[in-house]
C-alpha cells in the first residue's frame, strides 16, 4: 500500500524583503548550508533559496519585489514570541529539531555566539526547547525529543471539550482513516466552501479543469540554472 501521509517536512518557506540578510542568518547562525539560489519557477524576477537541514529536508526563503512595502506588525503578521497572537492561518513560530539535549545546548551556544539571545532550555514533558528571534520578525525555536508523545497522556479531554471535539471526532483524529479511493482521483470542481489557493476564482477554475499531465508539462522546471 502506498504511504498515505507525509513523513516529514520537505521544506518550510518564509517571505523576505532581504534575501542576503536571511541567508547570512540561516547559514552562519543556524549552520544550514546554502544549496540552491535561483529565479523562482514561474515567477520572473522572484528569488528562491534552499538551505539544507537534512538530506531530504530544507529551509527556504522567497524574495519578491515590493515585499518591503507590506507592513510587518507584531500581533498581526508576526507573533513576536512563542506565546504571541497572530492572524488566523499565519505561522505562529517555527521549531527546528536538535538530535538530543547535547545538540540542543550546542545550538543554543552557537546562536548566542553570534550575539543573538537564546532563552532556555525549557521543558515541555516530551521535548525541551530554546527560543530566539530571526531577521524580519521571525519567532524561532529549536527543540529536542525527551520521550515519545503518548496521546493517552497528552490529549487532554478537557481541552477536547473546549475545542468542541466530540468523543467520536476525537477517535477519528487519533486514528485517521486510510484513503480507500482508487487512484488516480479526479480533480474536484471549484467549491468555495473548501480550502483553495489564492488565485483569482476564474484562473483557479481554469487550472482545476486542466488535466494533471498538462499542468505538469506546463509548470515544471526540471533543469538547474547552472550547466553541468
Amino acid at each position: 500500500m502506498r504511504t498515505q501521509q507525509p513523513d516529514g517536512i520537505h521544506h518550510i518557506a518564509i517571505m523576505s524583503a532581504n534575501m542576503k540578510e536571511q541567508l547570512t542568518f540561516f547559514t552562519q547562525v543556524m549552520g544550514f548550508p546554502l544549496v540552491g539560489l535561483f529565479e523562482m519557477h514561474g515567477v520572473p524576477g522572484g528569488k528562491h533559496a534552499f538551505l539544507k537541514m537534512a538530506d531530504d529536508s530544507f529551509f527556504s526563503v522567497v524574495e519578491l519585489a515590493g515585499i518591503e512595502e507590506i507592513p510587518s506588525t507584531i500581533g498581526i503578521t508576526h507573533a513576536g514570541t512563542g506565546a504571541g497572537k497572530v492572524a488566523a492561518g499565519v505561522t505562529q513560530h517555527i521549531a527546528f529539531r536538535a538530535p538530543d539535549e547535547d545538540g540542543l545546548i550546542a545550538m543554543r551556544d552557537r546562536i548566542r555566539s553570534h550575539g543573538v539571545p537564546a532563552i532556555g532550555p525549557i521543558g515541555h514533558g516530551f521535548c525541551k526547547s530554546i527560543y530566539f528571534a530571526g531577521p524580519e520578525g521571525l519567532t524561532l525555536e529549536v527543540a529536542c525529543a525527551v520521550s515519545a508523545v503518548d496521546p493517552a497522556r497528552w490529549v487532554d479531554p478537557a481541552m477536547l471539550a473546549e475545542c468542541g471535539i466530540s468523543g467520536e471526532e476525537a477517535q477519528a483524529m487519533l486514528n485517521p482513516a486510510p484513503c480507500t479511493a482508487d487512484s488516480p482521483v479526479a480533480q474536484p470542481a471549484f467549491d468555495a466552501s473548501k480550502p483553495q489557493l489564492g488565485y483569482p476564482p476564474e484562473v483557479l477554475k481554469s487550472i482545476l479543469s486542466a488535466p494533471d499531465a498538462a499542468i505538469t508539462a506546463q509548470g515544471s522546471y526540471n533543469e538547474p540554472p547552472v550547466a553541468a
